[in-house]
């Protein structure tokens, strides 16, 4: 049988599957014909040596067009918007916030009473950190989901999630959720039934009877957790090992089975259909596992984020994806297209803003972002300070080798400095999974607490507010942390709280502090100061067609502490000047002659004569909008 013919006969099989789960209409079978080739594709590379293969294929596609079925005509007309203007995620009036449900309101019903103030801020963007059914107890902060049908009754209920994504879209703010699709909870009913021996589930996951698989896996995959576990795999009460990456609660998928694709399909239709508008995609590096290999980003992944992509496209256009991975920066742009995620984390940026901070020198950033920030046609960053997760470093070491900088000792001087082990620092983090052995560690902290605010640092507030000036200008969605805004501090309970003690990233992960959102308008306080300048920050990006997109041209001054680069728009441009050091740096006019004198301060609205050269004072910058000549 040709390719062709194999084409036809699966298409076939795909729509018989399809008409008898329910109703064909016209705009699903348009979308269907777009989508099914490169579906097809992807299921014969990744499947066709299944016998279940083509089986697994045709379900999927009845998943899709069940899903189409029940979405709701808002949500259609919302996906003919977002058809209509597939750049909508890279206007200069995006900006995003996200916070944990619990944490920040209390329950869904609390965050539906926030809605005016996320308007104020001018949020069109919110994560809500994983709200679904978890274990009780270690949860991994909700990222161990027992079911993606059920919000966390603690939260509310799915129909509450339902209409607060609705209430969003009124606000005109778009609800983004975490989709934890590379393992399960081991309470999730899929886990507890391949357990049993169940025969449509076993294969759900990777469980072996003895260490011999297990040892072998691990001669090259890497320990995430040590603190948890060693290895790659936690032993089952009846003597078994089941492939765990991270805590030992949460259990790997085994995407080798296209059943698994399937039923993960309909789990994301399912949020989709609800209003959701962007899933994040977690830990996409991990979804595919083979023998011999780091099981870390290996070209199957890719593969099935792309199908997932198709599978969106059939039935839900006009939601997103956004990834997830925190690897080495080439392998962080891999997954990086509108036929795989047309959103993504940038973790670089966030970790070298922090190193030039601790180093007062702006080079590895520089280049970084003359290097490595553009990104295909479609697609945007989501730039942040910092996360609910720990600050890793990430940069390449062959970009730290090329500034004569040894990699590992530098990132051993940076957690020193970031947990105020280094003489002289200004940060007050925490240490996360710090390994003896190794030396390896990542950071845990608020922005306030890591900038040195919390430590009383007379230059506190100013790196606070220059960290999210660079993530506000550098491109696609700027994300804060909620609580930043007002300078939320490190909240050390966690210590005496005995499921939260062993996981130090609780420690940024404060409840809402209400007395500093009461203090927002005091500028007596650093809270208020703070949301004073970050609140004029949001309002000038907005007002800047400049700063839409991703396009970044890099700017070099003779400077090592100042970092720089342009946005270009249609006439004009806004050239960033950042300076990361500790003393006033004076540009000279002769670095500045490529402009017209004449230029406009976007932050401080007022005129500045680029032929008198420019002075940017310790953790001082410009958004200047100028021309070229």
């Amino acid at each position: 049988m040709t390719a062709l013919t194999t084409l036809q006969a699966d298409r076939g099989a795909a729509l018989a599957a399809a008409e008898a789960a329910g109703r064909l209409d016209d705009a699903f079978l348009d979308r269907f014909d777009a989508q099914f080739p490169r579906l097809h594709s992807l299921f014969t590379e990744l499947y066709g040596a299944r016998p279940d293969g083509q089986e697994q294929l045709a379900e999927t596609v009845a998943v899709a067009s069940t899903a189409w079925n029940l979405r709701p005509l808002e949500l259609k007309a919302r996906d003919a918007l977002r058809e209509a203007d597939p750049a909508w995620f890279q206007s200069e009036r995006m900006l995003g916030g996200v916070c944990y449900v619990d944490r920040f309101a209390g329950n869904l019903a609390g965050i539906r009473d926030q809605i005016p103030y996320f308007r104020e801020l001018g949020l069109t963007y919110l994560h809500l950190m994983p709200l679904f059914d978890a274990p009780e107890g270690e949860n991994d902060g909700g990222y161990a989901v027992s079911s993606y049908r059920r919000v966390n009754p603690s939260l509310g209920t799915m129909e509450q999630l339902t209409e607060l994504a609705a209430d969003l879209r009124t606000a005109g703010i778009s609800l983004v959720l975490d989709f934890i699709f590379n393992h399960t909870s081991d309470e999730h009913e899929w886990a507890r039934k391949a357990v049993a021996g169940d025969p449509d589930f076993e294969d759900f996951y990777l469980i072996f009877p003895d260490r011999d698989m297990p040892d072998a896996y691990e001669l090259t995959t890497r320990e995430i957790f040590p603190d948890d576990h060693p290895g790659s795999f936690v032993q089952l009460e009846d003597g078994r090992w089941i492939w765990s990456t991270f805590y030992h609660y949460q259990w790997d998928l085994n995407y080798a089975n296209p059943a698994v694709f399937r039923a993960m399909a309909g789990e994301m239709l399912f949020l989709a259909n609800q209003g959701v508008e962007v899933l994040r995609m977690d830990a996409v590096a991990f979804i595919w596992k083979r023998l011999g290999t780091a099981c870390e980003s290996l070209p199957e992944a890719h593969l099935l984020l792309q199908a997932f992509n198709a599978v969106l496209a059939m039935a839900a256009p006009g939601m997103v994806f956004k990834s997830e991975a925190i690897v080495h920066p080439d392998e962080v742009i891999a997954y990086i297209s509108p036929d795989e995620c047309e959103l993504s984390y940038n973790p670089l940026q966030m970790a070298l803003t922090w190193e030039a901070l601790a180093t007062r020198d702006g080079r590895l950033l520089q280049d970084a972002l003359e290097r490595r920030h553009a990104l295909p046609a479609g697609t945007a960053w989501v730039n942040y300070v910092r996360s609910h997760d720990d600050v890793g470093w990430t940069f390449a070491d062959e970009d730290a080798a090329a500034l004569g900088i040894d990699a590992f000792a530098h990132r051993q001087f940076l957690n020193r400095f970031y947990t105020g082990r280094h003489d002289g620092s200004f940060a007050r983090g925490v240490a996360f999974q710090e390994n003896p052995a190794t030396g390896d560690a990542r950071v845990a902290g608020t922005t306030a607490s890591l900038a040195g605010v919390e430590a009383g640092d007379a230059a506190g507030e100013d790196r606070v507010v220059l960290a999210h000036a660079l993530a506000l200008s550098t491109g696609g969605i700027p994300l804060l942390y909620l609580g930043d805004e007002v300078a939320q501090l490190n909240d050390y309970s966690y210590a005496e709280d005995p499921l939260r003690r062993g996981d130090s990233r609780w420690v940024h992960r404060g409840n809402r502090p209400r007395d500093r959102y009461a203090q927002r308008t005091d500028l007596s306080t650093p809270a208020g100061r703070i949301h004073r300048r970050l609140t004029k920050l949001v309002a000038a990006r907005q007002q800047s067609p400049e700063l839409a997109g991703n396009a970044l041209i890099g700017f070099r001054t003779p400077h090592p502490s100042v970092v720089g680069y342009q946005r270009p728009g249609e006439d004009t441009r806004v050239l960033v000047l950042a300076n990361v050091g500790d003393t006033e740096v004076q540009v000279d006019p002769l670095t500045l002659s490529g402009f017209e004198s004449a230029a406009f301060d976007l932050v401080h609205d007022t005129e500045v004569d680029l032929e008198e050269g420019l002075a940017l004072p310790p953790h001082g910058f410009v958004w200047l909008r100028v021309r070229v000549r």
